[in-house]
């Protein structure tokens, strides 16, 4: 059932004083919204979380298949800010340092530059995926019931039965429309367009819509193939004697070997991140064709000319921020609204731990 409201009502500020329990709805559950909403939590605050995948990591995500799994998302982290260290310090034995022997590619031909050459900062990677990191920080909202897995928050309206506060409108499991109320605050940690998108189309958050529509973020393709026939005697070695590569091929920015990293099974499997540039003009083009290219792609660059038994692709269409907003969160006090991620100050996972952060430490 949809209980409808005025659009473009916004909700009166709550009689409550600023001390007392609130009950926040952060939709995302990547990084920066665990982080959010873990902070949130901790200062005796109600969370909500809204997801709507099966489970919380954003593109700190791990495909898992017969072959092994796949970090088809964020490939890795670095560590500068104190207060991630610490964070992670919570986590201790989950997450290691990968020394990925990182190359350059010079050319489509797969001549190499810089080879070997030791990383500015350690590479740190989740074990035994990329999104076992997120998974364990959202325990204690999962142990609260207040993680919602499979929802997909859909439009946001004053609550008609309490209009100091919001309700969301979502679909659930198999697009079962359901209705969440009671909230003093949203929090919509989420890339830049799907939140300006959200309160567009809910008639809400007018003074963050032109801030959200600054930031820009390209998509990117992202290739995995597994290789199961390297683990014969009379093959131990598939391709090239390094694990990762940042490549000027015109398709190709990215490749790991997947099994270089701590952690993993030892099944060869490569992850291939195509280029901002030409995943932003194939964006709309059909998987098996994508993966024909990108494939085609892969063998110039590494030599490998094996057919792979499995073959995949995925499309991120928000993965790298391009123009970011410039500070760590988006806060209107007046609507209560707010936006955070890594989009705010970069790309990096830190960027959206930090944001997702101070986010909740601003309205705490």
């Amino acid at each position: 059932m949809t209980v409808k409201t005025k659009p473009g009502k916004k909700p009166s500020k709550p009689p409550a004083a600023s001390s007392a329990p609130r009950h926040y709805a952060v939709v995302g559950a990547g990084i920066a919204g665990i982080s959010c909403a873990r902070t949130l939590m901790q200062a005796g605050h109600r969370v909500t979380v809204f997801e709507k995948s099966r489970s919380p990591g954003g593109r700190m995500a791990t495909r898992h298949t017969e072959f092994g799994d796949f970090d088809h998302g964020t490939q890795y982290f670095t560590v500068r800010d104190a207060r991630f260290e610490k964070a992670l310090a919570t986590s201790a034995g989950l997450v290691r340092p990968w020394s990925a022997n990182t190359v350059r590619i010079l050319d489509e031909a797969g001549r190499v530059v810089a080879s070997s050459l030791p990383p500015k900062e350690a590479h740190w990677v989740p074990t035994p995926g990329m999104n076992a990191l997120v998974k364990q920080w959202a325990q204690p909202l999962a142990a609260a019931d207040a993680l919602v897995l499979e929802t997909h928050v859909i439009r946001m309206e004053v609550d008609k039965l309490h209009p100091e506060r919001w309700q969301l409108q979502t679909e659930g499991p198999g697009a079962r429309p359901l209705v969440y109320s009671g909230f003093d605050a949203v929090i919509l940690a989420l890339p830049s367009p799907q939140a300006h998108a959200l309160l567009l189309s809910s008639q809400q958050g007018k003074a963050l819509m032109p801030a959200l529509a600054d930031v820009s973020i390209a998509p990117c393709w992202t290739l995995m193939l597994a290789f199961p026939q390297a683990l014969q005697p009379t093959l131990p070695h598939l391709g090239p004697q390094w694990n990762a590569a940042r490549s000027t091929h015109h398709r190709i920015a990215w490749l790991a070997r997947e099994s270089s990293k701590p952690g993993r099974s030892a099944i060869e499997r490569w992850t291939v991140q195509a280029s901002p540039e030409w995943s932003e003009r194939h964006l709309e083009d059909d998987d098996e064709r994508v993966k024909a290219k990108l494939l085609k792609a892969f063998t110039e660059v590494t030599g490998i000319r094996a057919q792979p038994p499995h073959a995949a692709v995925h499309r991120w269409r928000y993965a790298q921020t391009t123009e970011v907003l410039g500070k760590p969160f988006l806060w209107d006090a007046k609507s209560r609204i707010g936006a955070c991620g890594d989009w705010c100050t970069g790309h990096r996972v830190e960027d959206g731990f930090v944001s997702g952060l101070e986010m909740a430490l601003n309205i705490c």
